[in-house]
């Protein structure tokens, strides 16, 4: 989780929203994701999707089945979506996301019977760094 917060730190430093994502493979980390969108003028630019294309091309494959993925923060739908079609062996996030998540929150992705692959879910991992790290940067948005 710790590679995971610096690219969310690395994020928020560059202007978009600070979430990091690692991909971890037999306890290595073989791709890092930092929120892009503004950066790339990609919506779909999330550290979640960032990370698993990364994952994908440095494997040279489409199916990460072995491989664990590190967020700061709970998965919208849009990266649920992506973690299913990757087969994510296991999923570890450190801040709820009450109002966009879609694992513990919103529609429950991987609850749904539509959906194909549902990973290991670990909540809570590095919550609070996670979490102060959000509230600090949308506070510096407000002022």
């Amino acid at each position: 989780m710790r590679a995971a917060l610096d690219a969310a730190a690395a994020a928020a430093q560059a202007g978009e929203v600070p979430v990091g994502a690692v991909v971890v493979r037999g306890g290595e980390v073989i791709a890092v994701g930092a929120n892009a969108p503004r950066a790339l003028s990609d919506p779909t630019a999330h550290a979640e999707i960032v990370a698993i294309r990364a994952a994908a091309a440095a494997l040279g494959r489409d199916r990460l089945e072995d491989c664990d993925l590190w967020v700061t923060l709970e998965p919208c739908a849009m990266c649920a979506g992506a973690i299913a079609h990757a087969r994510i062996r296991r999923l570890y996030y450190g801040a709820d996301d009450p109002k966009g998540g879609a694992v513990a929150h919103g529609p429950r992705f991987f609850g749904q019977p539509t959906c194909h692959h549902r990973p290991d879910v670990y909540a809570g991992i590095g919550e609070g760094e996670a979490a102060a790290l959000l509230r600090g940067f949308f506070a510096g948005r407000r002022a």
